[in-house]
């Protein structure tokens, strides 16, 4: 298989944070966004961020903007369907896609994704770290996915659907499982930002 094409998922509303972008908070001397390109960048072909309203203000990444083609902020999916619109026009097969608020995510992201897709007809594989109270927790943002069910994909938000791990569940996807409980902490609300100044 081909290199995944990356695609970071700034989509969201970042309501608890208080709206705005998330990913143009400053974590210590950088935002969160160039802490996030930089652990993804290496990992894939060629990279492009998923984000909404006036794209200009991402100029200075140098980076494609994908909007989500969904009306609604439909969640993490309509961020997955745009940039597996994109990575066709690419001639790509797969994206990895990481969000932009998670800026400790494994430097190993993508080879630990191909390697739990391996066997697979059409690869798709979400993250998963250990969880106490319910054994594993996947993280719906990191993940794996098959440009071609991207016309499944659309069908199924167009009809509704939302909720990330239904979709991959239809369609046989599986977990990479990551040893740490942090790898995928996300910054959420201002006390998360204090947090993760801490785990810096």
């Amino acid at each position: 298989m081909k290199q995944p094409l990356g695609v970071i998922l700034a989509g969201g509303l970042a309501a608890r944070m208080g709206g705005g972008d998330k990913g143009l908070l400053r974590l210590g001397d950088r935002t969160l966004l160039s802490r996030v390109i930089d652990r993804l960048e290496p990992q894939v072909e060629a990279l492009a961020l998923n984000a909404n309203g006036d794209p200009a203000r991402f100029n200075d990444l140098g980076l494609p903007v994908l909007p989500d083609t969904i009306e609604g902020y439909a969640g993490p999916l309509a961020g997955v369907l745009a940039g597996l619109d994109w990575a066709a026009e690419q001639g790509a097969e797969t994206i990895v896609t990481a969000a932009a608020d998670t800026p400790f995510f494994p430097r190993d992201l993508v080879p630990q994704l191909l390697l739990a897709s391996e066997g697979m007809d059409i690869p798709l594989v979400l993250a998963a770290t250990p969880d106490p109270k319910r054994g594993i927790a996947r993280h719906p943002t990191f993940g794996l996915w098959p440009v071609a069910l991207r016309d499944d994909l659309r069908g199924a938000l167009q009809g509704g659907l939302r909720k990330v791990v239904l979709w991959t569940d239809q369609h046989g996807g599986r977990e990479a499982n990551f040893p740490h409980e942090e790898a995928f902490f996300n910054v959420n609300t201002p006390e998360d930002l204090t947090r993760a100044e801490a785990m810096l």
